[in-house]
């Protein structure tokens, strides 16, 4: 369901109407109540001063079928929606149906755009709560393995707000948030992480973890530092390769029993504004805060949102690195790790600062109306349309083909490919640029090119907008796609040319209004998309 605010020109007109016709009787049964003191000279007036309001209703009624046939006369005939610019946008061969524009322009604006008013409340919503509640877990002593002092892991007292929604990129509603909860480590002790991505017996899917080890801080002692940081290294560390190293999987289960001990402080101070609960996401998923409107609420956006909360460990210069790690393996459950490697000491990177900022330098260079979020948004809706049709497990392999972050990786190779994104990526070529996307990503999957993470290695396009932590600079190239196989690939690639050739037809069946699809039948030739010798 869309939950941006637009004008509907079926429901405004008829409701318009009706309310004119309801105040007419209204205000004839309150004049005829009054009738028996009244003489009849007076009577007549008053049906004469009743009379004009009679014709106003007519004359809305007459002015909504008027328009409503205008509309559809301009639906039928009209070439190319304005906000494309006429022909422009859809004049190559791909592009030769008038109608995709505004089916796609259409399928936008009512069910892929977020209304900036409504995403704008919830994610103050969203910072109001998860605010007080990092507040609370942060003076709250911690009772875990280590019961508190100065070795006892702790809030920083901060949170990132990450993802789409702050990311100007998110599509339809805005019911879901990622936030990261950076955690203060103990003084006295220092990590050492290291990338995986060298690692020659790792399957592709580890190449973008890491592995954090314990170490002295400078100044301190080897045996009495050992000695010391033995409780920490007691509750939350497990062994690798002879060394201590901090595990994701502890850590993960202490954040989220001390969160649940933080709601249960601030619980009662928020139940005049919501209602809040908390669902353990278990060893492989962040726990979820789910917000819900309280019956007292009579704000204008009352919808119930979804915040995943991430523990997160800094790194420096803005990244942090997270449990637990992303889903290493696309088929099933974690394989035996070779090299004495455990799962659960595996840690996942989140680069969403140099990310935005990677976005922004790229906003700052394009001129005013650049398309390219749009692009992405319209992506992701390809995706989602893509997806009808399928069983539950192809559904799932074909979204973790064709993530979200998968598809903004995309763009941004793209992007940084041309290094003048500021040409071409106007509104009047929306289609065209859509289509380039498409292409791209075809190739990726279908001729085995790589798709490198836009941060880590020497590579990384993140480096022209900021620095990064050596341990970042110096780990190799990730490729977001080697951890599918061969035949994964070729169907996804296959799917995604048979969506974009459809198009049209999946728009008027799925997106937009339901009236365009009356306004432009299905034809046969509606199968553009890419050349016909292409496979």
């Amino acid at each position: 369901m869309s939950v941006h605010y637009t004008l509907n020109l079926r429901v405004f007109w008829p409701l318009v109407t009706g309310l004119f016709i309801a105040i007419v009787c209204l205000y004839h049964v309150l004049r005829g109540s009054g009738g028996a003191r009244a003489e009849a000279p007076d009577g007549a007036e008053d049906a004469d001063g009743g009379f004009p309001l009679l014709k106003v209703s007519v004359l809305l009624l007459l002015g909504y079928i008027l328009l409503r046939c205008r509309h559809a006369v301009r639906q039928r005939f009209l070439p190319a929606s304005p906000r494309l610019g006429g022909h422009s946008a859809f004049s190559s061969r791909h592009f030769q149906e008038p109608s995709l524009g505004i089916l796609l322009e259409s399928y936008y604006e009512h069910d892929v755009r977020l209304s900036p008013h409504v995403l704008g409340h919830s994610k103050a919503h969203v910072s109001r709560i998860v605010g007080e509640l990092v507040r609370a877990g942060r003076a709250r002593a911690s009772p875990g393995p280590i019961p508190g002092g100065t070795l006892a892991l702790a809030f920083r007292g901060d949170f990132i707000q990450v993802g789409s929604a702050y990311e100007q990129h998110k599509i339809r509603r805005p019911d879901a948030f990622d936030v990261l909860v950076p955690l203060r480590l103990p003084p006295l002790v220092a990590l050492e992480p290291r990338s995986l991505g060298t690692e020659p017996a790792l399957a592709p899917a580890f190449h973008g973890c890491f592995v954090c080890a314990l170490k002295a801080p400078p100044g301190a002692s080897g045996s009495h530092w050992l000695r010391d940081c033995k409780p920490f290294a007691d509750g939350f560390c497990v062994d690798v390769r002879g060394r201590r190293h901090l595990s994701s999987t502890l850590v993960l289960r202490w954040f989220q029993s001390h969160l649940q001990r933080s709601l249960a402080t601030v619980r009662y101070s928020l139940e005049e504004r919501c209602r809040v609960s908390l669902t353990p996401g278990g060893l492989e998923q962040p726990p979820t805060l789910h917000i819900l409107p309280c019956r007292t609420d009579y704000g204008c956006c009352r919808l119930s949102m979804a915040v995943r909360l991430i523990p997160a460990v800094h790194l420096g210069e803005g990244v942090f690195l997270v449990a637990p790690p992303p889903p290493s393996s696309p088929s099933g459950p974690l394989p035996e790790l070779p090299g004495g490697l455990r799962a659960d000491a595996l840690w996942g990177v989140n680069t969403a600062r140099q990310e935005q900022k990677l976005l922004g330098w790229l906003q700052e260079r394009a001129p005013s109306g650049a398309c390219y979020l749009k692009c992405l948004q319209l992506l992701k809706a390809l995706r989602d349309l893509g997806a009808h049709g399928l069983d539950p497990a192809a559904a799932t392999q074909w979204g973790r083909i064709l993530s979200s972050y998968v598809l903004k990786t995309v763009l941004l190779a793209v992007l940084l490919r041309e290094r003048a994104p500021e040409q071409g990526w106007d509104e009047a070529h929306l289609g065209k640029r859509l289509e380039q996307l498409v292409r791209f990503l075809r190739d990726c999957l279908l001729r085995r090119q790589t798709l490198f993470h836009c941060v880590l290695g020497p590579g990384g396009a993140a480096a022209e907008v900021g620095p990064l932590p050596k341990v970042l600079r110096e780990a190799a190239p990730v490729d977001l796609l080697a951890a599918f196989d061969n035949h994964s690939r070729d169907l996804a690639a296959s799917r995604l040319l048979s969506t974009w050739r459809r198009l049209p037809q999946l728009l008027r069946a799925y997106g937009g209004p339901r009236y365009l699809a009356r306004c432009f039948p299905p034809r046969s030739q509606h199968t553009q998309g890419f050349p016909k010798d292409e496979p």
